[in-house]
């Protein structure tokens, strides 16, 4: 009977020598538990997302000869730079095309290996169909092995789940390693065909938690960052922000801070002051009124002077301006002085909708160390909230009254709370109309034939009836979806490339394809498609 181990093991993107000795160091394991053979993730000793350079390649190559040295008494599989690697006897075995499924004879049963390094993304199970399929097509069991961690692009950090399983010749899963947990994995060959299918359960709030929680410990700790300083609104995405951090570091580690000024609700003040009483964190209040009134008293007291001719005007700060300099007051001076004086970094809790039009101020709540919910529609945010509350802390740890209030940014009077006014989104919708433009690539032109066709809600997978509920006419419906195309393709892409990085949960985050800062652009067919339905 052959017996094999399956290394889930955490791979550092960039450090081959720190690599190496994990891997030599499971290899040693794997003899001592008599095994026959021993399989490690894609690229486990360069990591997928890496910067090569000549001296790095070399330290690579020089990483893979110690490896290959350590195989006596056992079979190894492991990714090297671009390439699996089979070695045994302390020799070079094979060299084989990388991330492809190969076949190996093990105690007279043929296998089909594939060694990979993916991230985890929401849509994982298309991972397992694709593995399902490789089984039935090939005929025999199938052996999955990937890695965990973080790796980064700079502005994108992805956590890799591991995942690592085996299917039998029909397809099913019958082994399954803990995702994000580093193991060796062991099972007898000869007993895949014989090991009970298991159930493949979909829970998409349970695994994004897990996704996201692994990620923001794991870049805390590559950062050296052991404290966080959170400013709460009263609102769902902070809560979620504060209940997620105080999880992975510990309330005693967590500072709250709320930030209100004279727009802000006696209820958003109670939520926060209740949630931090809930998490056990400390808490701050910081009103920010005096400041933001003296910031405007003095712009709008300082004259502007063209020098070659003596002229003088003056500054007039807008209402959307006041708006502005409240967000950076809030961020850019009192989070930021906190993070300095108690030696942490501070949050930006921006979600996907949010991200993807811009709607957050430069500097201000666009600021920060790390976005680990951007990568999160707020239909999600609300999910994540709600699973939190009910599987994490098993309590009410995110008041209820912060998921029942309306989203709203209260920095004026046209988002008061308490009159039912909040963000000028309606999720429920824009959530699915940014997810296609993002996530499917769709254009304007594609939004508005489905519209004139009338299938759009099926086509973004909304609720259905929400068009005509928010826009009675076609007029309407252009002026919006023209609103906000132009602030996805315009000013938004400035403020995305500005914005911190984010912790990636799908396979088209920000950050993971390039975005250049043209105007926005609507095609012929779409003007033409416009101007028959306000013809109509």
């Amino acid at each position: 009977m052959a017996r094999i181990g399956l290394a889930q093991i955490e791979v550092a993107a960039g450090r081959p020598a720190q690599n190496a000795a994990k891997i030599i160091k499971f290899i040693e394991r794997a003899k001592a538990q008599a095994l026959d053979a021993v399989i490690f993730p894609s690229a486990s000793v360069s990591g997928r997302l890496f910067t090569n350079s000549p001296a790095f390649l070399r330290d690579c190559d020089n990483a893979c000869k110690e490896i290959i040295a350590a195989s006596t008494g056992i079979t190894i599989f492991f990714g090297g730079v671009n390439e699996i690697i089979v070695a045994g006897n302390g020799n070079l075995v094979n060299r084989l095309k990388d991330r492809t499924l190969f076949a190996v004879e093990i105690s007279d049963v043929k296998v089909n290996f594939m060694l990979d390094a993916a991230p985890y993304a929401d849509e994982n199970i298309e991972r397992h169909n694709f593995c399902t399929g490789r089984a039935i097509e090939a005929q025999c069991p199938l052996i999955y092995v990937n890695a965990v961690g973080i790796q980064n692009t700079g502005k994108t950090i992805y956590a890799f789940d591991g995942g690592s399983s085996i299917y039998n010749s029909r397809g099913e899963l019958v082994h399954r390693v803990e995702p994000f947990h580093e193991t060796l994995s062991v099972v007898e060959v000869d007993d895949i065909e014989l090991m009970p299918a298991l159930e493949i359960v979909d829970e998409p709030a349970a695994e994004i938690y897990r996704a996201i929680s692994f990620g923001v410990d794991r870049f805390l700790k590559q950062i050296g960052a052991g404290k966080v300083v959170i400013g709460i609104s009263g609102g769902i995405d902070s809560a979620v922000a504060a209940a997620l951090y105080t999880k992975v570091l510990g309330a005693e580690n967590v500072l709250l801070v709320n930030m209100p000024s004279v727009f802000n609700s006696a209820t958003t003040k109670n939520l926060s002051e209740q949630l931090a009483k809930n998490l056990g964190c400390k808490y701050a209040v910081v009103p920010i009124q005096d400041s933001v009134d003296a910031t405007i008293k003095q712009l709008e007291s300082t004259p502007v002077t063209f020098l070659s001719y003596g002229a003088a005007e003056e500054i007039k700060i807008s209402s959307f301006a006041r708006e502005n300099i409240q967000a950076r007051d809030r961020s850019a001076r009192v989070l930021a002085a906190l993070a300095a004086a108690t030696g942490g970094v501070f949050t930006c809790n921006a979600n996907k909708a949010e991200t993807t039009v811009g709607y957050a101020t430069l500097y201000g709540d666009a600021a920060g160390f790390l976005s680990a919910l951007a990568d999160l529609w707020k239909f999600q945010v609300y999910d994540l909230a709600r699973y939190l509350n009910a599987e994490v802390y098993g309590r009410e740890v995110i008041p209820q009254g912060i998921i029942d209030i309306v989203p709203s940014a209260e920095l004026s009077d046209a988002q008061n709370v308490d009159e039912g006014k909040g963000d000028p989104l309606h999720y429920d919708y824009h959530d699915y109309l940014f997810r296609a433009f993002v996530e499917k690539n769709l254009a304007p032109e594609d939004i508005l034939q489905a519209y004139a066709d009338g299938n759009l809600e099926k086509m973004l997978g909304c609720a259905e009836n929400l068009v005509k509920k928010y826009f009675p006419t076609a007029a309407e419906f252009i002026a919006d979806l023209e609103k906000w195309w132009n602030a996805f393709a315009g000013m938004g892409v400035a403020k995305r490339l500005q914005a911190p990085p984010v912790l990636a949960v799908t396979s088209r985050p920000f950050g993971s394809f390039s975005e250049s800062q043209y105007p926005p652009y609507f095609t012929k067919n779409f003007h033409e498609l416009k101007q028959n339905l306000l013809n109509n």
